[in-house]
């Protein structure tokens, strides 16, 4: 098991939808095991393949419930999201704060339903289902996202979409290359970042 490089927004992994997963092999579960590794280096409640490189359609979460007041931890192998609505409000600052491990450091209030469900398989390719509100279903609707492309702060709306360019622009991001190394805390390219990683 090892701990990888995550790639910083700017990476074109990170920008494009990822391919469906083919092979449940040893080599999808050396790249889970990793993604695992990872994710607990970072302090990090969920990580998508394509944040530590993989353009594969596979998500690890670990990832408190509201619901049981357990923390719940899996993978989802090619997952499909059903969510509630999402609100055309205004995201409230206090209960809506969202990070990214692809944006260490910074976090912004962003929309997300209040309930999700991502359907998919395991690494034996049987059905799993997961689902559940709030926070547990903030992190299956941003996991989902970067799998089809998207990161957090493109779903940023108004004066939080103005911070978020400055952010990236200050930090140097945006560009491909950039990574940063959860064992040692620090971006590989860069020097570190005012704040601790976000943990999504």
């Amino acid at each position: 098991m090892a701990v990888r490089l995550i790639r910083i927004i700017g990476e074109p992994v990170l920008h494009e939808a990822t391919r469906p997963v083919t092979q449940f092999d040893d080599e999808l579960r050396t790249l889970v095991a990793d993604m695992f590794d990872t994710m607990a280096a970072a302090d990090g409640v969920g990580l998508a393949a394509n944040q530590v490189g993989v353009d594969l359609r596979v998500f690890v979460y670990d990832c408190p419930d509201e619901e049981s007041g357990q923390r719940l931890r899996g993978v989802v192998v090619n997952p499909e999201l059903e969510t509630s609505e999402i609100p055309e409000t205004m995201p409230d600052p206090d209960e809506d704060c969202e990070g990214c491990l692809s944006v260490p450091g910074e976090e912004y209030p962003t929309g997300r339903a209040e309930w999700a469900k991502v359907t998919g398989v395991d690494l034996d390719g049987s059905p799993v289902e997961v689902s559940g509100r709030g926070f547990l279903a903030r992190c299956l609707q941003h996991e989902t996202d970067h799998l089809d492309g998207t990161i957090y702060v493109d779903r940023l709306v108004g004066r939080y979409s103005r911070a978020a360019r400055k952010a990236l622009k200050r930090q140097g991001w945006g560009a491909p290359g950039l990574a940063w190394d959860p064992a040692a805390q620090q971006p590989a390219d860069q020097e570190p970042a005012d704040q601790e990683p976000a943990d999504l």
